[in-house]
């Protein structure tokens, strides 16, 4: 008789052990579940990255489900198992737009172990990814889910500057 137990910290955890990154277990076992719900799937995607929840946890997209007219402002400052997510660079997507201060800090999350919730503008629309690492030429790896399958974009960089800047969530752990 085999007998399988999970454990799951208390803290959460950030930083990587070896060359491994445990953020592809957490994307390889985590399904976008409603075509809608990009913002909640990307939290839980963080969630379990910080093994503050386990793999089967999709509260948070049972609870959106197909909303539309949500927005990151839904979880800003809001604490999840201990863990608060904060929307930043909410401003005018123009000329003015400080893509430079964004990309540091993304940059800087990265460089502490953390990743970066990111509203991407592809064709018409914004599907949400999680900025997963910088590349050694500086461009920045996203990804994403739809269903059960990863989504990857290499040239997130490119992708904001189109757009004229972009959302993000960053979050710190409590």
């Amino acid at each position: 008789m085999i007998v399988s137990i999970s454990v799951f910290h208390s803290k959460a955890q950030t930083r990587k052990i070896d060359s491994y990154d445990f953020f592809d277990t957490a994307v390889n076992n985590h399904n976008q579940i409603f075509q809608s719900s990009g913002i909640p799937s990307a939290i839980e995607m963080i969630l379990k990255y910080c093994k503050v929840v386990d793999f089967n946890f999709y509260g948070l997209q049972n609870e959106w489900q197909n909303k539309t007219d949500g927005s990151f402002r839904d979880f800003d400052k809001k604490e999840l198992y201990g863990i608060t997510f904060s929307q930043q660079f909410v401003l005018p997507r123009d000329a003015t737009f400080p893509i430079d201060s964004l990309f540091q800090t993304i940059e800087n999350e990265l460089k502490s172990g953390k990743k970066v919730i990111i509203a991407l503008q592809l064709d018409s629309s914004w599907p949400i990814y999680v900025v997963y690492k910088q590349t050694p030429d500086g461009e920045f790896v996203s990804y994403s889910k739809f269903q059960s399958h990863t989504l990857i974009h290499r040239n997130t960089k490119e992708i904001i500057r189109k757009s004229n800047g972009t959302e993000i969530m960053t979050y710190s752990i409590d």
